[in-house]
């Protein structure tokens, strides 16, 4: 008896399940992506591949642009007070107003009654630059009273140098806002925009707004800068001995002082150069004359000041010389 009902409790349940499962919607599978999908992608692919990308667009030349509200946000961005005509007209190359000009004429656009009434950046660049220099070298003199003039201006040159000026204008945003001829911006005509605008900051704020424009985003570019890869020096050892010449310290000596590996493919030498029974540096190399050479690298670095685990460089306004660099730029 238990068993038969067992069993018809069983078939009753199934019953309810099958009616349910009936009476609930049926699904369909859908396909993720259209059949034309496929054909429509690998034409694009195709045509990207025989024509190229399409050529970069300036941003002026995209929707959602308001070039007044965009060096009015540039201005405030850096927390500078500039003027902004004097801003403007530092985004504005002669090259820019060259092909405008060319452009109208393409166009049989009178040039009487739309004249273009801009002038370019040609003299804020100049100013700009003025300043740039003679502030650079003033802060590393200051810095390494030691380091020669040759030195000094390696290291200028350096700061100044197409790349270091257009990674830093680019980083800042001054690419977006530079009207140019040419697009992507070239190197030379986004170094002398950068300089403009340091030269209208100078117009605008004085000299020591733009000196200390100048040391937040252009001398930070020295960190974790090695002195020897900014100034190439071919004889380290004998400006070694002219430098320790000049200071009456006797002439160094070069020892060696470990080796491993001499008789296998990476040889490793550590010569130590001595004066006055006195270790002055040491240096690694793959030849006795490379790390001789890297010994005296070392010994110039300690005499100039400019070692690789000296104190990070304080490029906050508090410096002793800070005022006497302003001062100098001031009266430039």
């Amino acid at each position: 008896m238990a068993a038969g009902y067992m069993l018809n409790r069983s078939v009753l349940t199934f019953r309810l399940q099958s009616q349910l499962v009936s009476k609930s919607p049926s699904l369909t599978q859908v396909r993720e992506k259209k059949r034309w999908m496929k054909a429509y992608t690998y034409l694009m692919a195709k045509k990207l591949k025989l024509e190229g990308p399409p050529p970069p667009k300036p941003r002026w030349q995209q929707p959602n642009w308001d070039y007044h509200s965009e060096v009015q946000a540039f201005s405030s961005r850096l927390h500078e007070n500039f003027s902004l005509e004097l801003l403007k007209t530092a985004f504005i190359n002669p090259c820019y107003l060259k092909a405008e000009q060319e452009r109208r004429k393409q166009l049989d656009i009178d040039s009487e009654t739309t004249a273009l009434v801009l002038k370019d950046n040609l003299e804020l660049s100049k100013k700009g630059a003025g300043l740039t220099k003679s502030f650079l070298t003033d802060w590393c003199r200051a810095s390494f009273p030691s380091l020669p003039h040759e030195g000094v201006e390696s290291i200028v040159g350096h700061l100044t140098s197409p790349s270091v000026v257009t990674y830093v204008a680019r980083n800042l945003g001054i690419e977006d806002l530079t009207m140019s001829a040419e697009f992507p911006v070239p190197e030379e005509v986004l170094n002398s925009t950068f300089m403009a605008v340091v030269g209208a900051l100078e117009e605008s704020s004085g000299p020591e707004h733009a000196a200390f424009f100048l040391r937040d985003f252009l001398l930070t570019q020295l960190i974790g800068k090695d002195l020897f890869d900014m100034w190439t020096v071919v004889n380290p050892m004998g400006l070694l001995v002219e430098e320790l010449t000049k200071r009456n310290i006797p002439l160094p000596e070069p020892r060696l002082i470990r080796s491993a590996g001499a008789s296998t493919v990476l040889p490793l030498y550590f010569v130590g150069l001595y004066s006055d029974m006195k270790l002055l540096a040491q240096g690694p190399g793959e030849t006795l004359v490379g790390a001789e050479e890297e010994a005296a690298r070392v010994a110039l670095r300690k005499l100039y000041g400019y070692t690789e685990n000296q104190r990070p460089f304080d490029f906050s306004p508090q410096q002793q010389h800070q005022q006497t660099l302003l001062q100098s730029v001031s009266s430039n």
